[in-house]
């Protein structure tokens, strides 16, 4: 490990071991997770998403496709190529439905 990623705490054992240890309990509360792989890019590494079945989702950085597809087979969840076949509805759903509940806790915030 190069002393940038230790001092970016990108590399290494234990990060991995918290990414994993955090996708596994946050899965394991949920139901109807599936697993989607998003690609590396210019910008971000290759990461995965988490989508459970009522929308909710989470998304971590992984080290490769292949870790986040071992990671999937370890938890028996689908796990699909988020270029193939895209973002599930479900999730722009949960977003949207959040996005109205936060404006509505505003709106009473400010009448108060």
């Amino acid at each position: 490990m190069s002393l940038w990623d230790r001092l970016r705490g990108s590399a290494g054992g234990g990060r991995s071991a918290e990414v994993t240890g955090y996708l596994r309990d946050w899965a394991g509360a949920r139901t109807g997770v599936e697993a989607f792989v998003e690609p590396r890019t210019m910008v971000t590494e290759t990461t995965v998403l988490f989508v459970a079945q009522d929308g909710e989702w989470t998304r971590r950085r992984v080290s490769s496709p292949e870790a986040a597809k071992k990671l999937a087979r370890s938890l028996r969840i689908p796990i699909y190529d988020v270029q193939l076949v895209g973002y599930p509805r479900r999730m722009r759903d949960y977003d949207a439905r959040r996005r109205v509940s936060r404006e509505r806790d505003r709106r009473e915030d400010l009448e108060g």
